[in-house]
């Protein structure tokens, strides 16, 4: 049996793919421009992922399909796009996937389908409140999974990460190092939110868990490092990481609101004051995981690579 991988040229599907081969699995994926493979991986070159076919995946013998693809939020990006891609193409990944026997569906999804800030920790069981087209396209998938597996008995396991970081971490992450490379003082050191992130280190050894426990089965999950941590303290440990003073000034935050929106930036400070956190009780009980990487470990490491 083999699992399947979409997506493994972009941050997390790679870090998946090298994850599933340090434990011995065999995967397949498919690819545009096929690289050096090699004999626990198999390139499927594709010009589209619609190409992959109910018989490619039986004659590729897959097992489990985990499906990190995507559009992700970028300028331009119309709503028609992100259903298009985040929603049509998931379902229809899933139907022929059922359709080929393959018994496991991995699907990551994102934190936002429960809300942009959260006042007490998000669970996995709350109703969803997407807020913008891309959280909606994620939210709109999941909910068609979910009908695909009481259709076909496809087994659907929905994970929302937060803020997902690691070596050559893009999206926010990217522009929190960038931040802490800028050797000027920064007002941010009121911020008092609470927020939760993972590491790609903890993401992946809980994706490899999901692969085959029974009890994740149709099951959604929200995942984390467990140690949340206000934006200004997280930007000292990435400081800290990069053996660089963080220069982080006190400054009240509500002025610094105001100040924002006088040129046009209240959004961006908006992500960075907000709460949000989720809650991994579900899990520690379910599964019986718990992150085994510290957010000072995963940050030294992710950090030391990029400088090396």
């Amino acid at each position: 049996m083999k699992v399947l991988l979409t997506g493994s040229t972009g941050f997390l599907g790679a870090h998946l793919n090298k994850y599933f081969l340090g434990k011995g699995l065999s995967t397949v994926t498919p690819v545009r421009k096929p690289g050096n493979g090699n004999e626990q991986t198999t390139h499927i070159r594709l010009s589209a992922l619609s190409d992959l076919t109910t018989k490619i995946l039986v004659s590729e013998n897959v097992g489990i399909f985990v499906h990190c693809a995507g559009v992700a939020h970028k300028k331009n990006v119309s709503a028609d796009d992100f259903f298009r891609v985040n929603t049509e193409l998931t379902l229809l990944l899933a139907r022929r996937a059922a359709m080929a026997g393959v018994k496991r569906f991995i699907f990551f999804s994102s934190i936002g389908v429960n809300g942009a800030s959260s006042d007490s920790p998000f669970n996995a069981c709350d109703s969803g409140a997407p807020y913008d087209a891309y959280t909606e396209s994620k939210y709109d998938a999941e909910e068609g999974l979910k009908a695909v597996s009481q259709e076909t008995g496809l087994e659907v396991v929905i994970i929302r990460p937060p803020l997902i970081y690691g070596v050559n971490a893009p999206g926010n992450f990217a522009k929190f190092v960038k931040l802490a490379n800028i050797p000027i003082p920064k007002p941010l050191g009121s911020i008092k939110n609470k927020r939760s992130f993972v590491s790609v280190n903890n993401l992946c050894d809980f994706t490899y868990l999901c692969l085959t426990h029974p009890g994740a089965a149709n099951e959604t999950f929200l995942v984390s490092d467990g140690e949340d941590l206000s934006t200004s303290e997280f930007l000292r440990k990435i400081s800290k990481a990069m053996d660089k003073p963080a220069m982080l000034i006190p400054f009240p935050v509500n002025v610094m609101r105001r100040l924002a929106s006088v040129v046009g930036k209240k959004e961006l400070i908006d992500k960075l004051v907000v709460n949000l956190q989720v809650n991994i009780e579900k899990n520690k009980i379910l599964l019986g995981w718990e992150p085994k990487v510290s957010v000072d470990e995963a940050l030294r490491n992710a950090l030391s690579q990029e400088k090396a």
